[in-house]
């Protein structure tokens, strides 16, 4: 046995979602042991070069509060590796907490990638893992992995579309005989949704409010769809007033927020309705008897489901656990050698 093998067994082998907003990571035989935002807060120290001072939800923290000396980062922009060196230390970071600190420790690693990125950044999802400790690096398709963790019939001939909604991007995919039939990845996730927020009360109300602001705005007045019979809701929102240069206080509601959010929507309803026109006929069949599954933290936005069973006529539900879909696959994925094997990226 190599010296690689030896250390992959001492530390347990990992499957990581590795999101635009939050990473995930499944530990063979444990479950789930992380989940923390996808952010890393860096000290510029010339000449020393750069110190990474926190990461995840110490790091998150700091958004929007650092001296200027410091930035917090999200590393991973649309899905995909942005900053190398930080990705890099955030799951160094992430590993070393999850096996308690230990460092010699040289994991199995699968992680999944968005169906669409290049090879040049599936290439950077790889290295940043082997640098961050992986003995092996393997990768996973998202919406492969959140088919598996939704618990589709993934592996037989049966039409399955999935629908993972992440922070940067939302990944479409129609699943069967244990392969992707066809799949379309639009940049547009969480992180689009808080930047028309951010852009709908700056042109609306000569207000400037934060990204974490923006965030606890669609989690708390965020909807797809108008319902009748649902009450108003009303939230208090503090920022900059652009104009007078002060701190200013000002009351949205959810049909603004509603309006504020309706392209980013739209643009993964488009997605889905192109998914479903670009299916094999009898797939398509499949998927009007089976309905469409959403997945990933978007899928949380209130009466989505309600918005594209209007738009398609189709069924549409929530994967069991929507927020681990993808970490769930993957840790499952990670266990069943022979599956890995099938699904894994070539």
């Amino acid at each position: 046995m190599n010296f690689s093998a030896i250390m992959g067994r001492i530390g347990k082998d990992l499957a990581i979602d590795l999101g635009t907003a939050n990473t995930l990571i499944h530990m063979a035989g444990e479950g789930l042991v992380c989940d923390e935002p996808s952010v890393v807060a860096i000290q510029e120290r010339p000449p020393d070069g750069r110190r990474i001072l926190a990461a995840g939800s110490a790091a998150k923290r700091m958004l929007g509060r650092t001296p200027r000396d410091i930035r917090a980062i999200r590393p991973l922009k649309e899905g995909v590796v942005a900053d190398f060196e930080a990705t890099e230390a955030m799951l160094r970071y992430f590993i070393r907490k999850v096996h308690k600190g230990k460092r010699l420790i040289r994991p199995r690693i699968v992680i999944g990638v968005p169906v669409g990125c290049t090879e040049v950044e599936r290439r950077a999802a790889c290295e940043a893992g082997r640098a961050a400790g992986g003995s092996e690096v393997h990768l996973i398709e998202e919406p492969m992995a959140a088919a598996i963790g939704a618990g589709l019939p993934f592996a037989e001939p049966t039409g399955s579309m999935i629908v993972d909604i992440g922070g940067g991007t939302t990944e479409v995919a129609v699943i069967s005989l244990g392969g992707v039939v066809y799949s379309r990845s639009v940049r547009v996730g969480g992180d689009a949704m808080d930047e028309a927020i951010i852009q709908y009360t700056k042109h609306k109300f000569n207000l400037l409010i934060g990204e974490r602001t923006a965030e606890s705005v669609k989690m708390v007045l965020g909807s797809a769809y108008s319902a009748q019979d649902e009450p108003s809701r009303q939230m208090t929102v503090n920022g900059r007033d652009l104009i007078a240069g002060i701190p200013k206080t000002i009351q949205l509601c959810d049909d603004e927020i509603r309006e504020a959010l309706n392209e980013p929507v739209e643009q993964v309803v488009q997605a889905i309705r192109q998914g479903l026109e670009n299916c094999p006929p009898e797939l398509s069949a499949d998927i009007a008897d089976q309905g469409v599954v959403l997945a990933g933290g978007g899928a949380l936005l209130g009466n989505l489901r309600e918005r594209i069973t209007h738009e398609t006529g189709l069924d549409v539900r929530l994967a069991p656990a929507p927020l681990t879909a993808v970490a769930d696959g993957a840790g499952r994925v990670l266990e069943e050698l022979d599956l890995l094997k099938e699904v894994r990226v070539r």
